[in-house]
């Protein structure tokens, strides 16, 4: 989980080229919902989950966390290929090609939806399914409108 929000917050966006700006208010929002998401992800995990003293070794755990290093892969591939997609200068739109995009047209979106229900599934706790679910719902209208 760290390991991505450090990649998240700290090495994506030094990788992105230089591009729209995005709105003030809009990374306001965008902090305090990964703030409070994981704040509240690591108070679930640190203070009121309970695990059996086996279950690093419990088919949930290993089938989650499986999930979550694909669903990462996937979203870190898809993030270079759509990073790479225009030469510097080159404006216009461009249908993204390789990696996942050979089968989905929002490759990126479906890698971190992948990646979160992996981490619900490991974590197998309400706060990171309701995470999982309300990535699904926030992406899945982003991929839609992506295709569209």
């Amino acid at each position: 989980f760290s390991f991505f929000v450090c990649y998240r917050a700290l090495i994506f966006p030094l990788l992105i080229r230089a591009g729209k700006p995005t709105p003030f208010f809009t990374f306001v929002l965008a902090f305090l919902f990964c703030a409070f998401n994981g704040y509240l992800q690591g108070r679930s995990l640190s203070n009121y989950a309970k695990y059996p003293s086996g279950w690093l070794r419990d088919p949930c755990f290993i089938t989650g966390f499986i999930g979550w290093m694909i669903g990462m892969a996937i979203n870190i591939h898809s993030d270079h290929i759509l990073r790479n997609l225009r030469k510097p200068g080159e404006t216009g739109y461009k249908i993204p090609r390789g990696g996942m995009f050979e089968y989905v047209s929002g490759a990126n979106f479906f890698g971190e939806i992948l990646e979160w229900f992996g981490f619900a599934l490991a974590c197998c706790t309400i706060e990171s399914l309701s995470f999982a679910l309300c990535t699904l719902f926030i992406l899945g209208s982003r991929a839609k409108q992506h295709h569209q």
